[in-house]
């Protein structure tokens, strides 16, 4: 079954290519696969950045900078234009670094690889922390305050509030994989507990539902106050340089080696 729907995804891309006349740089899932807990309905949030052909950039109806390719109860196949991409890079959008860290990697390319040397430097923990926090706090107010709750909304908050404290911790962009961001930085005593949570989860269709966790509760009480201090006290981070960006996408554009 895996190695069909990995052939119906290519058999999109190739689609893709052929009819919105791009290439797609980086393609990857996204979403509960890529964090490792995804339930047995689960669709496949299918990821990808791409560039058009240099004379679409020049037209005066410009062309959308997303295409939304398919949406059924399989398949969420979407995609950025590298021009979007890059000016969400320079304002250090999440969504950006998570995409490149992706564990489960559908195709990619040498240009790919230039646009990851350049992350780090893009890189900015407040934005970072602002992201997860807001993403763990219009969770929980949404879906954790009612008598049942989805047992996948858990790991919505959890999972963000993870990637506040391993900013935090570690000061770098935290892994998409649950398990790695589990091993950095969950509390040792929740280890049991979120462990059997996920293995619950992974059993239980997406409506899936349970009773409340109350020692869970707590700690994403905990969580969300830890890091709510921790972004208080950083500071804006400093203004990013255009220039390097600005002169990657000329030279993928024009197809150009970075080493000649």
């Amino acid at each position: 079954m895996q190695e069909k729907i990995q052939q119906e995804i290519q058999k999109q891309l190739d689609r893709i290519e052929a009819e919105e006349h791009v290439r797609i740089l980086h393609c990857v899932e996204s979403g509960s696969r890529a964090w490792g807990f995804a339930s047995p309905d689960s669709d496949y949030d299918v990821r990808f950045v791409y560039l058009r052909r240099g004379e679409d950039y020049l037209r005066l109806d410009q062309k959308r900078d997303v295409i939304e390719w398919k949406l059924d109860e399989v398949y969420d196949i979407s995609g950025w234009d590298l021009q979007k991409a890059l000016r969400l890079l320079h304002r250090s959008n999440p969504t950006v670094f998570e995409w490149d860290a992706s564990p489960v990697v559908y195709c990619t390319t040498p240009e790919w690889e230039q646009v990851r040397a350049l992350l780090p430097d893009y890189f900015q923990r407040r934005t970072g922390m602002h992201h997860y926090l807001n993403t763990a706090k219009h969770t929980a107010k949404a879906y954790l305050r009612t008598e049942q709750v989805r047992l996948k909304k858990y790991f919505y908050v959890l999972r963000p509030l993870l990637a506040c404290r391993y900013i935090t911790e570690y000061q770098s962009a935290p892994p998409v994989a649950f398990s790695a961001l589990a091993e950095a930085v969950l509390a040792p005593e929740m280890r049991p507990l979120v462990e059997d949570l996920v293995a619950r989860k992974m059993q239980t269709p997406e409506v899936g539902t349970g009773e409340h966790i109350p020692a869970l509760d707590a700690y994403l009480q905990t969580l969300t106050a830890q890091a709510e201090q921790d972004v208080a006290a950083l500071p804006a981070g400093p203004g990013r340089d255009w220039a390097p960006l600005n002169a990657l996408f000329i030279r993928l554009l024009k197809g150009e080696d970075p080493l000649v």
